[in-house]
C-alpha cells in the first residue's frame, strides 16, 4: 500500500470520526484534556458559525485555540484556518507557538507541516492550511475563500472594527466559522457587541479565572488585594467581565491596554524623563523615560532622599544616552511641588558642575494654574497635563480602529495601567475640568498615582515649559 494512499485513508477516517467532535479529537489525537468550559465552547465552534469567549487570565484559552486549529485542519477537506491577534508577539510567540507544541506531540504530526507562519497538509500546501496574520491591516484578512474556513481572533477586544468587518465579509460559506477569544478590555467594538447587543448571533461563554483549575489562586487573591475586588483590573483579568466604564473615569482602560500592547519606534533627538518624587512612606519615586511616543520601563524607588533621587535621574539619563547615541538633548520634567523642589535644585547643580549643557530641568507644578492656552478649560496644570496624555491615547486608539498602527507605547505595567484608569474627574462650577486629587484617591483606598504621574510628566510638551509657577502646597 503506497504512502499517499495511507495518508488519504487516515484523513478519511479522521473526517468520519471527528467532523463534529473536536473534544474527542483533542483527547484522542493530541492528548488534550479539556476543561468543562473548553468542551462546551469547542462543541459550539463545531456546530455554530460564530462563537465568542471572554475570560480572565490563565484559564487555558491559548491551548483551546491551538487544538481547534489542528482539529479543523484534520477534519475538513481543503480547509483554511486564519489565526490573528492585535500584536505579532501575541500571535506568533504565544498562539502559534502553542499550535507547534500540541502538534509536535500529536498522533497527526506526520500529516501536517508547521512553519513560522503556516501549518499545511503535506502534499496540499496551496489549499489545505492554517496561517498566522497580524490584525494590523484589513487587507491581511481578505482574499480567503473556501467551503470550509475557520477564523480565530485572539485577544479580540484589541482588534479594530475595520479588521473585524474585513473578516466578517470573508465568512460567507455554510461551513465558515468565527471564534473570538480574549480578556474583555473595552466596552465598545465587535467583541463587546458579541456579548451584548449582538449576543443572539453568537454562542457566548464567560470564563472566570477563579473557577479554573489552571490558575494560581494566590495570584488571583494578590490582584484582588492590590487593586480591589471591583476594580477594572480585577474585573477584566480575573472575572472575565467588561470594565465598568465609569462616566467619571478620566482615562478609559481600553486606551491604556492598547498602548501597553503596542510597539512604537523611539523617534527624535530628545530623551524626556518624567520624575515624580515621593515623600518617605509607601509612595514611590518614579522616573519615566520617553523617546518620541515610546515610554520605556519605569524606574521605581522607595524611601530615597532628594540627593539620591537626583543621582538616579542623572545615572538613568546617561545610561539611555549610551544606548541611543543619536540623542542630542535630555529634558527632565520634575513634579516640583513639595519635596520635588529639592530634586530640581540638586539636578540644576549637577548639570552645571558636570557641564551637561544639553540637559535641562523643567519644574512642573501640578497645583498651579493651567497654561494661558488652556486656562479656560482646566482647573490646574495637573489636569492639563493628564488631558494631554489622554488626547494622545485617544488619537492613537482612533488610528488603531481605522486599521492603522497605534502611535503611543506604554510599558506593560499593571500598576501603571491601574493608576492611569482609576483617577476620576469632575466639572467645577466655572465649567472647568478638574482631576481627582491624590488626597481624594487615598480616601477611596487607592494608591498614590506615582507611576501614572511620572509618565504624564514625561509627556509635558515644550510649549508649556515657559511658564514659571510658584510652588503650591499640594494639589
Amino acid at each position: 500500500m503506497s504512502k499517499p494512499y495511507n495518508v488519504v485513508a487516515d484523513l478519511v477516517q479522521l473526517l468520519d470520526l471527528y467532523w463534529d467532535d473536536p473534544v474527542a479529537f483533542g483527547e484522542d489525537m493530541l492528548g488534550f484534556e479539556a476543561d468543562e468550559w473548553q468542551k462546551a465552547a469547542m462543541m459550539d465552534v463545531a456546530n455554530h458559525p460564530r462563537t465568542s469567549v471572554r475570560s480572565g487570565q490563565g484559564v487555558g484559552k491559548t491551548g483551546f485555540e491551538a487544538v481547534l486549529v489542528i482539529w479543523f485542519l484534520c477534519c475538513r477537506p481543503n480547509p483554511k484556518v486564519v489565526c490573528t491577534a492585535p500584536t505579532k508577539q501575541q500571535l506568533h510567540d504565544v498562539l502559534w507557538a502553542e499550535v507547534a507544541k500540541w502538534l509536535e506531540s500529536s498522533m497527526v504530526k506526520n500529516l501536517l507541516k508547521w512553519t513560522k507562519t503556516k501549518v499545511y497538509m503535506i502534499g496540499h500546501e496551496e489549499r489545505w492550511f492554517a496561517t498566522a496574520r497580524t490584525a494590523n491591516k484589513p487587507e491581511n484578512m481578505q482574499g480567503f475563500h473556501e467551503d470550509h474556513m475557520l477564523f480565530i481572533v485572539d485577544e479580540a477586544s484589541g482588534v479594530s472594527d475595520a479588521i473585524m468587518e474585513a473578516i466578517q465579509g470573508t465568512l460567507s460559506g455554510e461551513d465558515n466559522k468565527l471564534l473570538m477569544c480574549g480578556n474583555p478590555t473595552r466596552t465598545s467594538g465587535y467583541f463587546y457587541d458579541s456579548h451584548n447587543r449582538d449576543r443572539k448571533l453568537f454562542r457566548t461563554h464567560k470564563v472566570d479565572s477563579r473557577d479554573s483549575n489552571r490558575t494560581s489562586k494566590e495570584n488571583i487573591q494578590m490582584l484582588i488585594d492590590k487593586y480591589g475586588a471591583e476594580s477594572d483590573v480585577v474585573r477584566v483579568r480575573v472575572y472575565g467581565d467588561f470594565p465598568k466604564a465609569e462616566a467619571d473615569a478620566f482615562i478609559a482602560l481600553e486606551l491604556t491596554e492598547l498602548a501597553a500592547n503596542a510597539t512604537v519606534q523611539p523617534i527624535g533627538d530628545t530623551l524626556h524623563l518624567g520624575v515624580d518624587v515621593a515623600r518617605f512612606g509607601d509612595d514611590e519615586t518614579v522616573i519615566a523615560p520617553r523617546i518620541g511616543t515610546k515610554v520605556f520601563d519605569l524606574r521605581c524607588y522607595n524611601k530615597q532622599d532628594t540627593m539620591v533621587t537626583a543621582g538616579w535621574v542623572i545615572a538613568i539619563g546617561r545610561e539611555i544616552l549610551g544606548l541611543y547615541p543619536r540623542l542630542m538633548q535630555v529634558s527632565i520634567k520634575v513634579d516640583d511641588s513639595g519635596v520635588g523642589g529639592g530634586v530640581t535644585d540638586r539636578l540644576n547643580e549637577v548639570i552645571l558642575e558636570d557641564g551637561l549643557y544639553n540637559w535641562t530641568v523643567v519644574p512642573i507644578n501640578n497645583g498651579s494654574k493651567a497654561t494661558d492656552d488652556e486656562v479656560e478649560h482646566y482647573e490646574n496644570r495637573g489636569t492639563e497635563t493628564w488631558a494631554t496624555v489622554r488626547t494622545l491615547l485617544q488619537e492613537s486608539f482612533s488610528k488603531h480602529m481605522q486599521g492603522l498602527p497605534a502611535e503611543v507605547e506604554l510599558p506593560e505595567d499593571e500598576r501603571l495601567i491601574t493608576q492611569l484608569t482609576q483617577r476620576k474627574y469632575r466639572m467645577t462650577s466655572k465649567g472647568k475640568l478638574a482631576i481627582e486629587s491624590k488626597k481624594d484617591m487615598k480616601k477611596r483606598g487607592l494608591d498614590s498615582p506615582d507611576r501614572a504621574d511620572a509618565v504624564v510628566l514625561a509627556f509635558v510638551e515644550e510649549r508649556t515649559m515657559q511658564y514659571s509657577d510658584q510652588r503650591p502646597n499640594g494639589w
